[in-house]
């Protein structure tokens, strides 16, 4: 558990034009097994965290993988 001053009841990072978009995700830099997803969360300020929803349903964050935006980013 913790605490974050950004985030609370009324308060929350501003989030960069990568959340909401779909990416494609990988692990241990293994590009030949892609997953889709969809980034959820990409902080522009403290605490910096991006949380990515893969299609399975499972969530993972951008220090456990690489990802890259499907399509435009803006």
């Amino acid at each position: 558990m913790g605490v974050h001053e950004n985030i609370g009841f009324s308060d929350f990072p501003d989030q960069s034009q990568t959340s909401g978009k779909a990416v494609e995700v990988c692990f241990n830099y293994d590009s030949s097994k892609i997953l889709p997803g969809t980034c959820v969360r990409d902080d522009l300020e403290e605490p910096f965290m991006t949380i990515i929803k893969l299609d399975d349903g499972r969530h993972v964050l951008s220090t456990e993988c690489q990802f890259r935006v499907v399509g435009p980013c803006f």
